[in-house]
């Protein structure tokens, strides 16, 4: 299911421009990786932002799919569960494997492609702005981020590695050209993996990675005689749908005379079909089949978790308060300028009166006033203040505008 719904980058680019046009006067991010799809959602009135049903609406209408099958498998977090939870994604806590590096940078690209596509605003500024923060310092605080474990990184030492004895004499074959090829490339280069072909349907990206790391680009034709030749592939396209199925293989097979074969397919959706696996000799391997190892990876760090989710519930914590207060701004800024006119018009008055008054005596008066103003909104304040710190002061901020007329 998480295949189906998955967005390439071309993919959400489009998907937040229909956001966009679809609910003008709410705020988006859309985040799709390897192992989730989450859309995040913001507005100041909670009337401006679509509801569950029409997200749900959304996604079927964008992927062709019928709402129904996947409308149980969606999770829905609001307000300060919605913020928790970007915090814990950002700094790993919620990945296949915790403190895999690359969660963040995703996070960080999400947040600055929805910017560009002009889908943000102040709440979701703020929001991914400090789950950025909040990561950095769980990396800096905790070991949860030592000896960083990514994805490519448990595909290659606790699966590949426990398949061969050695790489400097294994045929590796790289399917696509992006973050993750290049990720799994360099460890597997880190094992002595010498000889490298890479097969992308864009020639330009293949050159580009041939050229930052190593390895011999084939044309994307070659596909199969390629696979016919290769010990070891790692194939981690943006394709829709699977580049290799059973009928497509089934020659190929032939072609290779019983040699063992391993795949590490870490695209989503996947590139080699499930039936592929079934084929003598063949040890494929998906983004799923990781599930074990990195449950044993979460286990290694369990130990940082307390302190991490301390971390984050403090963080959690400060950022709904500093929203909160944030929210009375404009209710104090109206209530201290509607005191301010009034103590301007009773100073004008007064000094009307008291013609003969020396600058110093005017200046006397004014401070007075100024300071009669500040200990008579004091109170009120420090209570709206006090709210603020304990959740949204939506119902203090009503009475204050009752009792003070303040008009929006």
């Amino acid at each position: 299911m998480r295949e189906r719904l998955a967005f390439s980058p071309g993919q959400q680019r489009e998907a937040l421009l229909r956001l966009r046009r679809q609910f003008p006067q709410a705020e988006a991010v859309l985040l799709s990786t390897c192992n989730r799809v989450e859309l995040y959602l913001a507005a100041e009135e909670a009337v401006r932002c679509p509801t569950h049903h029409q997200v749900v609406e959304f996604l079927a209408e964008f992927h062709g799919l019928d709402p129904a099958t996947f409308f149980d498998e969606l999770f829905e977090r609001t307000g300060e569960d919605a913020v928790r939870h970007l915090f814990t994604v950002a700094a790993s806590l919620d990945s296949m494997v915790v403190g895999e590096g690359q969660i963040l940078p995703q996070v960080k690209s999400a947040y600055d492609q929805a910017t560009a596509g002009e889908t943000t605003g102040p709440l979701t500024h703020t929001a991914f702005q400090a789950a950025i923060r909040v990561a950095r310092r769980i990396a800096r605080d905790t070991s949860i981020n030592q000896r960083r474990v990514s994805i490519p990184s448990v595909a290659v030492a606790d699966f590949a590695k426990t398949f061969f004895e050695r790489f400097d004499d294994k045929r590796v074959l790289v399917i696509g050209a992006g973050e993750m090829a290049e990720e799994t490339l360099r460890y597997l280069i880190d094992e002595g993996a010498a000889e490298i072909s890479i097969v992308n349907r864009s020639r330009e990206r293949a050159d580009r990675l041939a050229h930052n790391i190593t390895g011999t680009v084939r044309p994307w034709e070659e596909l199969e005689s390629q696979l016919c030749d290769a010990d070891l592939v790692v194939s981690t396209t943006g394709a829709s749908e699977p580049i290799i199925d059973a009928e497509r293989f089934a020659p190929i097979h032939r072609d290779r005379s019983q040699r063992p074969l391993f795949i590490l397919d870490l695209a989503v959706p996947r590139d080699f079909a499930v039936e592929v696996g079934v084929f003598s000799d063949v040890y494929l391997y998906s983004i799923d089949d990781l599930s074990k190892t990195c449950e044993a990876n979460k286990a290694a760090r369990e130990k940082e978790w307390p302190k991490a989710e301390r971390m984050i519930e403090e963080e959690t914590a400060r950022f709904m308060a500093e929203l909160n207060h944030r929210a009375t701004g404009p209710v104090i800024k109206r209530l201290r300028a509607q005191a301010d006119n009034i103590k301007n018009d009773e100073l004008k008055r007064l000094f009307n009166k008291l013609t003969d008054l020396d600058d110093r005596s005017r200046q006397d008066i004014e401070q007075a006033f100024n300071r009669l103003v500040n200990k008579v909104l004091h109170p009120p304040l420090e209570s709206l203040r006090d709210e603020a710190q304990q959740g949204s002061p939506h119902g203090l901020l009503d009475a204050m505008k009752r009792l003070f007329q303040i008009k929006d």
